[in-house]
């Protein structure tokens, strides 16, 4: 069974910085994806970014790029997500996402993950 477990979430004011952290474990596929994705009250889950684990693929979403950096611990499938620059639009619970890697490359969507983790809030004050 697939556990992917979140830690990091937090309250900060804007301009500040946290780290967010999600350890998989039971995984037993050829590769593994992993992703951060967030939802804010009233709307839609959206992609943060993505990673795949092992190799060097990265994607971010335009609204993090510059900001926000993905990085791994593939000994320990572990992916962190440090979120630099804060703005109070990032706030939201931010879940972790992991799956077998599509063969076009990382996937983006929801729709592309099985897996997920129980989510951490992250809250950005004005």
């Amino acid at each position: 069974q697939v556990r992917l477990v979140e830690s990091g979430g937090g309250s900060v004011q804007a301009g500040g910085s946290l780290t967010l952290s999600c350890a998989a474990s039971g995984y037993s596929g050829s590769s593994l994806c992993m992703a951060w994705f967030r939802q804010a009250p009233g709307k839609t889950r959206e992609d943060v970014a993505a990673i795949y684990v092992g190799g060097n693929a990265k994607h971010y979403a335009d609204s993090v790029k510059g900001r926000f950096t993905i990085s791994q611990d593939s000994a320990k499938n572990t992916v962190y997500l440090r979120m630099n620059r804060l703005k109070p639009d990032d706030t939201g619970m931010y879940y972790c996402a992991a799956d077998e890697c599509p063969g076009y490359g990382l996937g983006t969507t929801p729709y592309e993950y099985n897996y997920w983790g129980q989510g951490t809030q992250v809250t950005v004050s004005s």
